[in-house]
Order: structure tokens, then C-alpha cells, then sequence
């Protein structure tokens, strides 16, 4: 009923809460804690150091494999926003085109298909074209991978959106693109920076596909680290990961903060 007071928070309900952020966090949190452990045993506490992030600054395997995921997640994050926001906008103010429902079977495919097969096929496919695995086999692959998760985030804010206020721009003699461009790309521009994040993230959590499609000497950071734990967990892992736990977060606030400016912006020039 409408006059009915929303429960509060009951105590099962904070002890559910409370139980499942420790699922989530609770490693992570003790991950940057021994981060910083003087030890060289990484479930021994032995103080406080700054040793294993020195010793992965000095570490020019791991720099060199952590600069070629980053470079990677950088690259095939933005080709995989460019290309799903397209195929969003496609599928979502397209008209219903002959073809429709294969493009779209074929375009979230990689949702649902195990990552050793899409890493095999790729790996078949460059070696069909005799194409030199590398930064840019990788680089495609994961575009592959990550470009329909940049569908469904784009395609779904597309969904909701109210398109009066592209009809009143067309009323208003712009064009369709140019309508498009002013009145609703401000508003789901939140929605492409969260594709963005999503698929960067996902670039440089890849193990799987980057193995199959990665050469000698185009290593990435999960390939490397995966193969130096092999041998026993060093500290020096804890350092690398804390590191990119900050980029991580430091990316999330920015894109955060970026969506809040540029949904003000939209709804700023809807109310114009």
C-alpha cells in the first residue's frame, strides 16, 4: 500500500551484507596489507617494508609485461567501446534490417562461449593468415572479447532513453547524427566510460585468450605472473597486484566523476 513505511534494515539482512562485502574484499584487502611485508615467506608477517615494491621496479620481465598489458587493455578497450557503441546504436535505432537476429546471435557470442575455444580460434585463425603473434593479435582478440559486454551497457541505456528530445532537435531543422550527437550521446556518455572501464579491466584480468594468441617476447602481465607462481607465490606478486588494485581505482573514481559532469551536461541541455 502507498502509505506503507519501507522496512528497515533487519538483522539478518547486516549480517548477510556484512558477510558477503568479507567474501569479496577480505583477500583483497589482506593482499595490499602483505604488500607491504618485510618477509620474504608471503604467510609470514616479518614488519612493514617497501622491499617487493623496489623489487618490482627492478624486475624489467615484470615491467616490461605489466607496460604490455596495460598497453593492450588500453588499445583493445577503446576499439571494443568504439565498435559496441556503434553495433548498440545499430541495433537499437536500426531498423529491422534482413540479417538482424545473426548479427546480433554472432556479436554476443563471446558472452557465452568458453574462453579456450574463442582463444583456439582465434589462434587458428592467425596462423591461417600467417599473421606473427604479437601486441596486436592480443590486442584483436581481446577486442573480440570484450566488445559485446560494450553492447549490452550501451545497448540497454539506449533502450531507456527517452528520443523526444532527438525528435525536438530534428524538429529544429539538425539532422538525425547531428540530434543524435547533441542530445543523446551526453546522456549515455556514463554509460560508454562504464563500457570502457569494463572492458579495460577484463582486457587485463585475460589469461586464457592471451595465451593462445601472444608470441615470444609480448608476454602479458597474467601470462607472467601465472608463470612465476608456478615455482611458490613471491611478495613481489602482492606489490604488482596492490599496484593495479590503485590504477583500478583511481580509473573507477575519474570515470566516475567524468559520467556525473557529463549527465549534468545532458540534463542542462534538456532543460534548454
Amino acid at each position: 500500500m502507498a502509505g506503507r513505511a519501507q522496512p528497515g534494515l533487519s538483522r539478518f539482512n547486516v549480517t548477510a551484507l556484512a558477510l558477503g562485502l568479507g567474501f569479496l574484499y577480505l583477500p583483497i584487502v589482506i593482499l595490499v596489507i602483505y604488500s607491504f611485508n618485510a618477509s620474504r615467506l608471503v604467510t609470514v608477517w616479518g614488519g612493514w617494508s617497501l622491499r617487493w615494491y623496489v623489487e618490482f621496479f627492478n624486475d624489467q620481465a615484470m615491467l616490461a609485461a605489466s607496460w604490455m598489458s596495460l598497453r593492450v587493455a588500453a588499445a583493445s578497450a577503446t576499439a571494443a567501446t568504439v565498435l559496441g557503441t556503434l553495433a548498440a546504436i545499430a541495433l537499437s535505432r536500426g531498423a529491422r534490417f534482413k540479417g538482424r537476429t545473426l548479427f546480433s546471435g554472432m556479436l554476443y557470442a563471446p558472452l557465452v562461449m568458453p574462453e579456450v575455444i574463442t582463444g583456439l580460434s582465434l589462434l587458428l585463425l592467425f596462423v591461417a593468415i600467417n599473421v606473427e603473434r604479437g601486441f596486436w593479435t592480443v590486442t584483436v582478440a581481446h577486442t573480440t572479447l570484450t566488445m559485446c559486454f560494450v553492447t549490452v551497457v550501451v545497448q540497454s541505456r539506449l533502450n531507456s532513453l527517452d528520443r523526444s528530445l532527438e525528435e525536438a532537435a530534428m524538429d529544429l531543422g539538425c539532422s538525425p547524427v547531428r540530434a543524435f550527437l547533441s542530445a543523446s550521446l551526453p546522456l549515455i556518455a556514463p554509460s560508454i566510460a562504464a563500457g570502457w572501464m569494463l572492458a579495460f579491466t577484463l582486457s587485463l584480468d585475460d589469461l586464457v585468450i592471451a595465451s593462445f594468441t601472444t608470441g615470444p617476447g609480448s608476454a602479458t602481465l597474467p601470462i607472467r605472473i601465472y608463470s612465476e607462481i608456478r615455482l611458490g607465490v613471491k611478495p613481489e606478486v602482492n606489490a604488482i597486484c596492490t599496484l593495479f588494485i590503485g590504477l583500478i581505482t583511481l580509473l573507477i573514481v575519474s570515470a566516475s566523476l567524468a559520467s556525473k559532469i557529463s549527465s549534468a551536461r545532458g540534463d542542462n541541455a534538456a532543460r534548454a
